[in-house]
């Protein structure tokens, strides 16, 4: 088992802001090594950059907030394949952290996606996974970071080969809505959709 994180300074953004999600998230075993193909020995194997299937900041951004990207990370966690994207707003009060991992077949990511769902509420706390309508076997779960200090969304689905990781932040009380989810969700699932094709 590996669990999956997504670093960011605790430090920046003002106290209560959702600058900072947390950096451990359910447990994701990784792929087996066996499934996975020998890298070749002649030099034709380069890394693939999964970066360029993130959502950009204008996704995110609507007439209430307008996002940037505070860090990204050009690989999945613990090194598998993937990338990983941190947005915020303009007032640091609102956090989205977007990771992708690319997972040998559909298969190994949809039984990756199951057996992470056991493990939510370790980052999320008082939530309760229900279906979304986001790719196959969306999962979304609305609950309170592990600290209590921030209301915390969290979306699962997997396209194809990926598994996708959207996590919402914001203050207590300023719940991030259900369509926002499944819109920005959806937005995702289709550059996968185009990307890995």
């Amino acid at each position: 088992m590996c669990v999956t994180t997504v670093g960011c300074d605790s430090s920046t953004g003002p106290a209560g802001s959702a600058g900072s999600p947390p950096a451990a998230l359910p447990s994701i075993p990784a792929a087996p090594t066996t499934t996975q193909p020998a890298p070749s020995s002649t030099g034709d194997d380069k890394k693939v950059d999964y970066s360029r299937l993130l959502l950009e900041p204008a996704d995110l951004s609507d007439n209430e907030d307008t996002f940037v990207e505070q860090s990204s990370t050009p690989s999945g966690p613990d090194g598998l394949p993937g990338a990983s994207a941190l947005f915020v707003n303009q007032d640091d009060t609102r956090a989205i952290s977007d990771t992708i991992v690319i997972y040998p077949d559909a298969e190994t990511a949809a039984n990756t996606l199951r057996a992470a769902l056991p493990t939510i509420g370790t980052t999320i706390t008082g939530a309760t996974p229900r279906p979304a309508p986001v790719g196959t076997d969306g999962t979304l779960a609305v609950g309170m970071s592990k600290d209590g200090g921030k209301a915390a969304t969290l979306l699962l689905f997997t396209e194809g080969n990926a598994l996708v990781r959207l996590e919402f932040q914001s203050a207590p009380g300023d719940v991030t809505t259900d369509d926002f989810v499944i819109n920005i969700g959806k937005m995702q699932q289709i550059a996968l959709r185009a990307g890995l094709s």
